[in-house]
């Protein structure tokens, strides 16, 4: 069941957050990067709100108490998690919205190797072949032959985003696990809200210092915040729900196949075509992933 449980977490997560990509990515042209970069924290954090008082109202446990542990963890992930956000809309500026989140979705190894040092995840051999061969999709989709050193700015960007996002995922899982109590769902969500108001507080003790007029602008096209607030938060509740039943790196390379529905939207939503080598390197992630599901059984 828990096998079950956090295989369709991850993949509605993976959905929502194409979703949300995609809606933060044209509210970057209208607010700035800073601007959409908030946007799915201070919009989301009601939401994120709303889950929990749901779920502790429902499931019939208290909150649970937070510890100096449990805040650490969540701080590294809120930070790391606002730097990754705010370098892959940057990269998306200058490169289309499928070959960007093939970018970021290199981070698996790197969150695979941190969490079983960290968090003391599980690592066997038969992950780590699916995890490289799901990463080698990856990187046959994102690197073009030929390209130049000098032409690889908005790589570097990508890969750094993916690698921030990989330690956003070790910090948010080891927040989950390091609460003293309550079960998986209700970990998962106070986890999620804490990160949500520390990301907001930060973000908004900075545009209303250095860009007030893009925090304007984001309440201007409130429709469009709203939106890429919910499915943030929405989002983010089945991440944590998946972190919070299974490793990080098990939940981070399951979580490829949004390479694939990113593919779909930017061929379908902003009509950008997909290439043979493409194709091929989805091929491959769909072979990694399958061997990762294969090794959990």
């Amino acid at each position: 069941m828990a096998a079950l449980g956090w295989v369709a977490a991850t993949l509605i997560a993976a959905a929502a957050q194409t979703a949300r990509n995609a809606t933060q990515a044209s509210l970057t042209q209208a607010i700035g990067t800073i601007g959409a970069t908030q946007v799915r924290f201070l919009f989301g954090l009601p939401f994120a709100l709303l889950f929990l008082a749901l779920v502790a109202g429902f499931g019939g446990q208290p909150v649970p108490p937070l510890t100096l542990e449990a805040l650490g963890f969540a701080t590294l992930g809120a930070l790391s998690q606002i730097a990754a956000t705010a370098l892959m809309l940057h990269t998306m500026k200058s490169q289309s919205f499928a070959v960007t989140t093939a970018w970021i979705k290199t981070e698996p190894v790197l969150v695979a190797l941190i969490a079983a040092a960290v968090l003391g995840d599980p690592l066997t051999l038969p992950m780590l072949a699916a995890i490289a061969i799901a990463t080698a999709g990856v990187i046959l989709m994102s690197v073009k032959p030929g390209t130049e050193w000098r032409a690889a700015g908005p790589a570097l960007t990508g890969l750094l985003a993916g690698a921030l996002f990989g330690l956003a995922a070790i910090g948010f899982r080891g927040g989950i696990l390091a609460l003293p109590t309550g079960d998986f769902l209700i970990r998962a969500t106070t986890i999620l809200a804490l990160s949500l108001a520390l990301q907001t507080a930060i973000l908004l003790g900075w545009m209303l210092a250095f860009d007030r007029k893009a925090l304007i602008a984001s309440f201007g096209v409130w429709r469009s915040s709203l939106g890429a607030g919910f499915l943030g938060a929405f989002a983010s509740q089945f991440w944590f729900i998946g972190f919070s039943l299974t490793s990080a790196a098990n939940v981070r390379t399951l979580a490829l196949v949004e390479v694939i529905f990113a593919q779909a939207v930017a061929r379908f939503v902003f009509h950008q075509r997909l290439t043979a080598r493409q194709m091929l390197g989805m091929a491959v992630i769909v072979l990694g992933v399958a061997l990762l599901l294969r090794s959990q059984a």
